[in-house]
C-alpha cells in the first residue's frame, strides 16, 4: 500500500489547517497500518511530494518559482519502487520527494 501525503506538512507551516491535518493523518494512518499488517507480509508506506509540477498547479500559481517542484514522473518512480518486491523491507516510511 502506498499512500500520498505532503511534504508541506512535515513540519506544519501553518495555514491551510484542513489540508495540513488531513495530510498529517495520512502519515499517521500509514505508520499505524504498517504495524497492524506487518505480520501478513503487507507493506504500507507514504510518499510526501512537495508541490507537484502539473498543469493545474502551473495555472493556479503562474508566478511561482517552479525550480523546486517535483515532476509527476519522479513521484511515480518512487511509488512504483515502494509497490515493488525490491521494497519488501520498507514499511511505515514517510518518503519526502
Amino acid at each position: 500500500i502506498v499512500n500520498i501525503a505532503s511534504r508541506a506538512v512535515v513540519p506544519p507551516q501553518g495555514g491551510f489547517i484542513a489540508y495540513t491535518v488531513s495530510k498529517s493523518a495520512v502519515i499517521t494512518l500509514t505508520q499505524a497500518l504498517a504495524q497492524e499488517v506487518r505480520a501478513h507480509g503487507i507493506t504500507v508506506n507514504a510518499v510526501l511530494p512537495s508541490t507537484m509540477d502539473t498543469p493545474a498547479n502551473r495555472q493556479a500559481m503562474p508566478d511561482a518559482d517552479r525550480a523546486s517542484w517535483v515532476s509527476t514522473d519522479a513521484v511515480a518512480l518512487v511509488v512504483a519502487f515502494l509497490a515493488s518486491d525490491a521494497a519488501e523491507a520498507v514499511s511505515g516510511a514517510a518518503v519526502p520527494i
